[in-house]
């Protein structure tokens, strides 16, 4: 019972990694990524504003978006 609880909540976890990437939630997590491998000198953005600058800049730019 419990290896079918187990593979429930596998698929579960994976299903909302999934939607977050549609979503764009793990956008952050990306630019950190790219920031490390790109060897950029500078710190990088705090995660708020990472948001600010992204918000920004779709504001100022707006493409096809569902919302």
């Amino acid at each position: 019972m419990s290896a079918g609880i187990a593979l429930v909540a596998n698929g579960f976890r994976g299903f909302a990694r999934y939607l977050g990437a549609v979503m764009g939630a793990d956008a952050y997590a990306k630019y950190l990524e790219h920031h490390r491998a790109a060897g950029h000198q500078e710190v990088p953005l705090s995660e708020r504003e990472f948001w600010r600058d992204r918000t920004d800049r779709q504001d100022s730019n707006p493409q096809g978006r569902c919302c």
